[in-house]
C-alpha cells in the first residue's frame, strides 16, 4: 500500500527535523486542494501500478509465483517513487488507515491532519483508487469496470490483513517517533514488498486500495463481497499498530529533580 501543517504517512518532509506523528510533514502553507490532489493522484497511480502490473504479469507467464514476483516488484518501485515525489506535498498517505491513525494521534500531539483534512483526504484516496483501477483496465483493453470474482473472505486472509496493516502502521509511526523520516520511501515500499510474500492476503493493508481493486476482475482484484471484511481487518490492524507504537516507542519521563550537592 505510504504515512503526511503536517499530513503524514507513507512519506516525509525531509527538511523537518522535529518529531512527527507519522512520516510526512509538508509545509503548512501547502493549500488543502493541492494536498487533496496529491492524495488522489498518488493513490490512483499506486492502484494503477498494482492492477496494471498484475495484468501484465498474467499475460507474460502462467506461473503464479512469477506473477506475484512481478506484481510485488512493480509495487515496491512504484510506491517508493510516489512517496518520494508527493510526500513533501501531502505526506503521501494514499491510505485511509494511515490518515485515520494520524488524525487520532494528532488529537493530543497537535501535529497531524485535522478533522477537516481527514474529511478531504479519505474521499480523495478512495476516488483515486477507483480511478487507478479503471485506468489500468483501460490500458490493457479490459472492461473499464468489471467487478472482481476473486473471493478473499477466508479467515486466514483476514488475519493476514490485520498483520499487514499493523506492521505498516508500526513502521510509519515508529520512523516518525525515532526521527528517521528520511527512510520512509525505501522502508515503506520495502515493507509492502515483503508483506506481499509473508502475509496470506498479499498485504492490501489499505481500505482505499481494497475498494479500488474490486473494480477489476484481474489478478489483483478482490470480490466486492470481500471488501467489507478486508476493510474492517485493516482498521483493526491500524489500532493494533498504534498500540504497538505506544508500547515499543514509549517516551521516558524526564527526571527534573536536582541532585544533592
Amino acid at each position: 500500500m505510504t504515512a503526511t501543517k503536517p499530513a503524514a504517512s507513507d512519506a516525509i518532509a525531509l527538511t523537518d527535523a522535529s518529531p512527527q506523528p507519522v512520516p510526512g510533514a509538508p509545509p503548512s502553507r501547502t493549500p488543502l486542494i493541492a494536498r487533496a490532489a496529491a492524495e488522489l493522484v498518488g493513490t490512483a497511480a499506486l492502484v494503477a501500478v498494482v492492477v496494471g502490473s498484475g495484468i501484465q504479469a498474467t499475460k507474460l507467464s502462467d506461473d503464479v509465483a512469477l506473477q506475484l514476483l512481478a506484481n510485488s516488484t512493480a509495487t515496491v518501485f512504484g510506491l517508493g517513487v510516489l512517496i518520494a515525489l508527493l510526500g513533501p506535498v501531502s505526506g503521501a498517505h494514499f491510505n485511509p488507515a494511515v490518515t485515520l491513525a494520524e488524525w487520532w494521534t494528532a488529537r493530543r500531539s497537535g501535529a497531524g491532519v485535522t478533522a477537516r483534512e481527514l474529511a478531504v483526504y479519505v474521499p480523495s484516496q478512495i476516488a483515486g483508487a477507483i480511478a487507478g483501477a479503471i485506468l489500468a483496465n483501460a490500458m490493457f483493453g479490459e472492461p473499464l469496470v468489471k467487478w472482481s470474482q476473486h473471493d478473499r473472505s477466508a479467515g486466514n486472509l483476514l488475519l493476514g490483513e490485520v498483520v499487514a496493516t499493523a506492521g505498516l502502521i508500526l513502521l510509519v509511526f515508529g520512523l516518525a517517533r525515532t526521527d528517521r523520516l528520511q527512510f520512509a520511501p525505501v522502508a515503506v515500499a520495502s515493507y509492502i514488498g515483503a508483506a506481499y510474500w509473508f502475509t496470506s492476503s498479499t498485504s492490501f493493508a489499505n481500505p482505499a486500495v481494497t475498494i479500488g481493486r474490486a473494480f477489476t476482475d484481474t489478478f489483483a482484484g478482490i470480490a466486492p463481497g470481500s471488501v467489507p471484511g478486508f476493510t474492517a481487518m485493516q482498521l483493526i490492524g491500524a489500532v493494533v499498530g498504534l498500540a504497538l507504537v505506544a508500547v515499543i516507542f514509549m517516551r521516558g519521563k524526564t527526571d527534573s529533580a536536582t541532585p544533592s550537592a
